[in-house]
C-alpha cells in the first residue's frame, strides 16, 4: 500500500472512530463516513467492501498490534496507534482499552457490537491459545480445552466490562491481577 492509500485508510478509520464516539455503529452510514473522512464513495468502496468489513478491518488494526509483540516485533508497531510492548499481553492489553485508543470502548459498550465482540473474542481465544501455559496450573483435567478456553475468554470480558461499568478506577495492572485471581 502506498503513502496516499495509507493516508486515506487513515482518514477513513479517523472519520469512522470519530462517528463512533457520537453514535451507535448501527446508526452510522457508509454516507456519513465518507463525508467526515473527506473522500469519494468509489474511495471509500476501494478499500472496504460494507460497513461491517471496515469494522472488522479497525478490529483488526486495533488487535493486531499485540501479536506482532509476540513474533518478536515489539520495538515499532504500524498500526494505527502507539505503544510500548510489554511483557504481559493481557496487561497490554487492558492498557490499550484504558487508554480508549480509537474509541474501543465505544464499540465495546455499544449496545449492537455483536460483530465487534465476535472479533474481539476470537483474538483473545488466539491470545488464550498461545498464552495457555498461564492457566493450565488452574485446569483440572476432567474439563475438556474447548470449555477450559470459552471459561478463560468469558471471564476476560466479564472482568472487561465490571471495569468498564465501574468507570476504570483500578489500574490496568490491578485489573490483570483481578483477571488470573478469579480463574
Amino acid at each position: 500500500m502506498d503513502r496516499r492509500q495509507k493516508k486515506t485508510r487513515q482518514a477513513i478509520f479517523n472519520a469512522f472512530t470519530e462517528l463512533l464516539s457520537k453514535k451507535d455503529f448501527d446508526k452510522i452510514s457508509v454516507g456519513e463516513i465518507i463525508d467526515e473522512a473527506d473522500v469519494g464513495r468509489a474511495t471509500f468502496y476501494a478499500h472496504f467492501e460494507t460497513k461491517d468489513f471496515l469494522l472488522k478491518e479497525l478490529c483488526k488494526e486495533l488487535f493486531c498490534h499485540i501479536f506482532d509483540t509476540e513474533n518478536g516485533c515489539n520495538t515499532e508497531h504500524r498500526h494505527i496507534f502507539e505503544c510500548d510492548g510489554e511483557s504481559s499481553v493481557f496487561l497490554h492489553l487492558f492498557r490499550h482499552l484504558q487508554k480508549n485508543d480509537n474509541n474501543i470502548l465505544k464499540l465495546l459498550s455499544s449496545p449492537n457490537n455483536e460483530l465487534f465482540l465476535g472479533y474481539f473474542k476470537d483474538q483473545l481465544e488466539i491470545l488464550v491459545v498461545d498464552h495457555i501455559s498461564l492457566f493450565e496450573a488452574k485446569k483440572r483435567k476432567t474439563i475438556p480445552d474447548s470449555l477450559f478456553r470459552h471459561h478463560i475468554i468469558s471471564t476476560f470480558i466479564g472482568t472487561l466490562r465490571w471495569w468498564i461499568d465501574n468507570k476504570m478506577k483500578e489500574t490496568p495492572e490491578r485489573i490483570t491481577e483481578y483477571f488470573f485471581a478469579i480463574l
